[in-house]
């Protein structure tokens, strides 16, 4: 009972310095914690993992306990007179992009399907990091048909926003996505990328893209950092 309540106050007082920190912060070495907190290694211990499982805290094997970073937002809007439809505002931060792989080939069963193309159709089909304040956020997992973006490179997917792009070079207006979102876990290779321990909770997100011919231009499948993102919604309810 006495471990507990020690547990306890451990992790109440490591709360209120991690309040008063910044985000990716190191904590102070366990043995200064524990000469200040005055508690033993093992109740230290006991109480750091609960905050590491709630996602306050970060362990980084060889270098220490960190603060967990601030999480970008991204809002969901109600679009106005649109049922159960939704407007993306931009999220916040610096993003940038870097690209990890960039190959024309067909597309296969399952990529025509969601792109409601032929299996031969030739596609452009990219790998990029997002990057967000300077840290790793998402892979995403770019299909396009190549027939509506002739000549496009791995580098253009580097250079600001593709819609932009999509729009200024090949007259291209994105007008409406389905989006699905679930939870998932990282792989050993996205882990190193977004570098988090290998099988971390991450979001999934499968995304379909259409312009305003309401042709599918883009389907995308995005592992973005469950400890980095959230998004946020306001929910309207009809009457009655």
């Amino acid at each position: 009972m006495r471990s507990a309540v020690k547990r306890t106050r451990a992790r109440e007082a490591i709360l209120t310095m991690v309040a008063s920190t910044g985000a990716g912060d190191a904590l102070p070495s366990e043995h200064e914690l524990c000469e200040a907190l005055g508690v033993s290694r093992p109740t230290l211990r006991a109480a750091v993992d609960e905050l590491v499982e709630e996602g306050v805290l970060i362990r980084r094997p060889g270098r220490g306990t960190f603060t967990a970073p601030s999480k970008v937002a991204q809002p969901l809007a109600p679009t106005a007179g649109v049922a159960n439809s939704f407007r993306v505002p931009l999220s916040e931060g610096v993003w940038e992009s870097r690209t990890l792989g960039f190959e024309r080939a067909n597309a296969d069963a399952r990529l025509a399907r969601a792109l409601g193309v032929s299996p031969s159709e030739l596609l452009v089909k990219v790998e990029r990091l997002r990057i967000v304040n300077g840290a790793p956020l998402a892979i995403e997992r770019i299909h396009v048909p190549d027939k509506y973006v002739p000549g496009i490179t791995g580098d253009d997917f580097q250079r600001g926003s593709f819609y932009q792009l999509l729009h200024s070079r090949y007259g291209i207006t994105m007008a409406r996505a389905a989006q699905s979102i679930e939870a998932t876990v990282t792989d050993e290779r996205e882990s190193g990328h977004l570098e988090v321990p290998p099988y971390s909770p991450a979001l999934l997100f499968d995304v379909t893209t259409r312009d305003s011919r309401d042709l599918i231009i883009e389907y995308t499948r995005a592992v973005y950092r469950g400890d980095r993102y959230r998004i946020d919604s306001d929910l309207v309810f009809a009457p009655g």
